[in-house]
Parts: C-alpha cells; structure tokens; sequence
C-alpha cells in the first residue's frame, strides 16, 4: 500500500482587531465545514501564515499599528497568491476602489450580511486554489531553471527570442557544436521534454530570466 501525502483543505485567515467579529465570522464559516484562523493584529498573521497552502484573506481596514492597506502591498511585494477580501466599519466608495485596484476581490462594510459573506468567501476560496496551483507551478519552473549555469541562462534566454543555434554561435563568438552542448545539458539538468517545452513553461509563468532568477 502506498502512501499520498494529502493536500490541506483551503483555509481563510481573518485579520481584523475585533476580536467579536473575528469569533462570530469563524463560527459562520465553521458551520460549513470552512477551517479558518484569526488574527488580531498584522504581525502575528505573518508570522502563522502558511504559503503552501490555498487560502483567502479576510481583512479589516484600519486595524492599530499596521492596517489592512499596508498588509496588502506586502502580500503583494512577496508575491503570494492570496486573495483578499476587505471588511472596514468606515468604507467609501475611494477606499474600496484603492483596495480593488492593488489586487483584492472583494470590500465589505461592517456590519456585512452573513450569507453574503459566506458566500463570497467560498467563492474566493475557489479563486484562491486556482492561484495557488498555478503559484506552485512557477516555483517548480523557477526551482529547475536555477539549477542552469549563467552561460546556460543567456543560451536559453536567446533561444525564447527565437534565434537558432547558428546566429547564437555567431553572437556569443563560439561554436554551433558548443551551443547545442549547452542546450542538451539545459534540457537534462532542467528535466524537460524538449527546449521547445522548456521555452514554453518560461513564457507561461511569464519568467523573466534577467530579474527572476
């Protein structure tokens, strides 16, 4: 018998300083079998915040120390992939616009329907697994292009303009036989089909070579 490492259930975090409202929210999505966690303030949900697993935000506006805003713009620096809802007792239509703007899904006055909530939370969660799968996949593409040389970067990155192994030969002073030499080990030390698949894992994950790696 085998084992297979089980994928966690998709979870929704709750960052607000309303300690009611995070309890009464956890409970609401409990209710359907939802997991969740609460989190008082910015700091501590940094710190509990799990990237290899799907899930969505539920983010009060103006919290002390750091609010939601400036938690928002670092979720969006490091890149992670998940989707944030807004909740804020003092929304406007310039508040929600700014946070639609950076990237949330949805904003929420207090005090928000339940049901509108739970259901606009099942479909960010929705959302939030696509996201994930498709952030987990730039990792494994970025993981085997680090395993290439610089010399091998600047190979491959000529091939996705398009230039074949003669006119890279003649651009990097070298010979069509080194080239093809570096090409090969590209395609072994990366574990891809062909340079063809690789070039097109690059252009999907929207990779730049130059500042990604």
């Amino acid at each position: 018998m085998t084992n297979k490492t089980m994928t966690p259930e998709p979870i929704v975090y709750i960052v607000d300083d309303d300690e009611e409202l995070c309890t009464s929210l956890a409970w609401l999505l409990d209710s359907v079998d939802i997991a969740s966690r609460s989190y008082n303030d910015v700091a501590s949900f940094l710190d509990g915040y799990d990237r290899e697993r799907a899930s969505c935000l539920v983010l009060d506006v103006r919290m002390p120390r750091t609010g939601g805003f400036a938690l928002q713009e670092t979720l969006n620096q490091i890149g992670a992939p998940i989707p944030i809802i807004f909740v804020s007792a003092h929304g406007d239509v310039r508040m929600s616009v700014r946070a639609l703007q950076q990237g949330a899904v949805n904003f929420f006055e207090k005090p928000y329907d339940p049901q509108q909530m739970l259901d606009a939370v099942q479909e960010t969660l929705e959302l939030a697994e696509v996201r994930f799968a498709e952030s987990a996949e730039r990792t494994q593409v970025l993981e085997r292009l680090r395993t290439l040389t610089p010399r091998e970067r600047e190979i491959l990155l000529l091939v996705i303009d398009g230039l074949p192994s003669q006119n890279i030969a003649r651009q990097l002073g070298t010979s069509v036989k080194t080239i093809d030499v570096h090409r090969a080990r590209i395609k072994s030390k990366t574990n891809a089909e062909s340079i063809s698949t690789l070039v097109r894992d690059v252009l999907s994950q929207r990779i730049d070579l130059a500042v990604d790696l």
